[in-house]
């Protein structure tokens, strides 16, 4: 009998582990698994405080937007160290219970922007379970492997150009396979300079597989139609149903490129005004700092301050310049985020907008379903999705946790009353929230 009751018991528990085991997931890059805030995980913690449901905070070095990134028991993450101009600026690896593990300075000469809401430390390390690659708003990209080790480390700016960019370069790498890729979009406020160029390099030795210079909108040399010259966003991957390729956001237009040579295969342009995208006024001001976000079949592009939003449909006809309404533009909406990366969840369509307020349109028909207030304060993170949930993270720390649907219904209002920017990240049955102060994960 004890030994069939010891059988029962293993049984159970190989039972429990098989099935926590399959909805546990690594946190690689930016924005999760598929680069477009979904996470497949279940039981997620949707209320926290200080003294609920946290398994612990660790204190951080210093203020920064990236966010952390997860791979089984290894969190890494970057940081300044402190609020200086020209502070350190480091990768740290933490184990998941919250122990550091060691901390490796890449570079120094951090840069503030905008009163400590983004610095040098702003783009997001990104890992595959070997290595992890770190880029840093100086051009300081290195590579190093789960011990801390230099794999190999140099500085763009050295070898495609000085940087030129207000609030600072803050594009996060992108990991396809055995190469990583890079969109530096930059150039000077009202003058002929412009710097567009798109990189692809071997991950294992960071030498060039090429590197292009994009291709600038129709008229851009002119000054009436300059083109605009700083990009914030970052490049994403377009990779389902047998398409591949690369998408970069900027200068007023969104192009997707081959993964092969870098060479142009299609472009939504006229993003900034005079176009039936966008009939407004051209803006030379106008920058993208929201990324798009891709699914099967559709890329949803978000603009910047009075802009629109273009959901895109994705087959192997998207080729060629568009920049009218065509058989591959689903809808425009003349609303934009500006600032966070929209969701795309169940056919729906969650869009941020820095102010706390949320606008859900049909990813089908385009039809808006609601518009509401949420927490009325500066929104710069992007919301993630699990488990019929969104979380969405304001300036001061206040997370608003939405149930998914075609009506705002919020479940729960969570305060850390610590400043942040940093986008919330799941894995292994863990939130982890990245404030200026600290590292928290907060568990059930």
């Amino acid at each position: 009998m004890r030994l069939h009751l010891v059988a029962a018991c293993l049984t159970l528990l190989l039972a429990i582990f098989s099935i926590s085991s399959i909805h546990a997931e690594n946190w690689p890059q930016w924005r999760g698994p598929s680069g477009n805030g979904l996470s497949s995980e279940t039981g997620i913690a949707t209320e926290w405080s200080q003294d609920k449901n946290l398994a612990w905070r660790v204190p951080l070095p210093g203020p920064a937007g990236a966010t952390p990134i997860v791979w089984e028991d290894r969190i890494f993450l970057t940081s300044a160290v402190g609020v200086d101009e020209g502070a350190d600026l480091v990768l740290i690896c933490l184990s998941t219970d919250g122990k550091e593990l060691w901390q490796k300075k890449v570079g120094a000469g951090n840069k503030n922007a905008r009163a400590t809401e983004g610095n040098s430390a702003s783009p997001t390390p990104v890992t595959d379970g070997e290595h992890v690659w770190t880029f840093f708003g100086t051009g300081i990209l290195g590579c190093y492997d789960f011990d801390g080790n230099e794999i190999w480390k140099f500085n763009v700016q050295d070898r495609y150009g000085e940087f030129d960019i207000q609030f600072g370069m803050s594009s996060t790498p992108v990991l396809h396979g055995d190469h990583l890729y890079l969109q530096l979009l930059h150039g000077k406020w009202g003058g002929e300079y412009l710097v567009q160029k798109v990189v692809k390099l071997n991950k294992s030795t960071g030498e060039d597989v090429w590197a292009i210079d994009r291709s600038p909108e129709p008229g851009a040399k002119s000054l009436e139609m300059g083109e605009t010259k700083h990009s914030y966003a970052s490049p994403i991957m377009y990779d389902y149903d047998g398409l591949t390729f690369l998408v970069t956001h900027g200068a007023d237009s969104t192009i997707g490129h081959d993964l092969s040579d870098g060479s142009e295969v299609w472009r939504i342009g006229g993003l900034n005004g005079r176009s039936p995208f966008n009939p407004g006024e051209f803006d030379q001001t106008f920058r993208f700092v929201s990324s798009p976000t891709a699914i099967a079949g559709t890329i949803v592009i978000t603009t910047a301050k009075r802009g629109p939003s273009v959901a895109v449909k994705v087959d192997d006809t998207l080729k060629g310049r568009i920049d009218t309404p065509s058989e591959h533009i689903r809808w425009i909406n003349d609303k934009t985020p500006d600032v966070c990366c929209p969701l795309i969840v169940d056919g729906l369509v969650y869009f941020v907008r820095k102010s706390g307020q949320i606008f859900c349109v049909d990813l089908e028909t385009g039809d808006e379903l609601y518009y509401e207030n949420t927490h009325r304060q500066q929104h710069r993170s992007s919301p993630i999705y699990c488990d019929g949930h969104i979380y969405s993270t304001a300036n001061d720390g206040h997370t608003t946790v939405l149930k998914t649907g075609p009506k705002l219904e919020i479940v729960a209002e969570n305060d850390l009353g610590e400043m942040t920017t940093a986008t919330p990240v799941i894995s292994n049955g863990t939130l982890y929230m990245r404030t200026y102060d600290a590292l928290y994960a907060i568990r059930k």
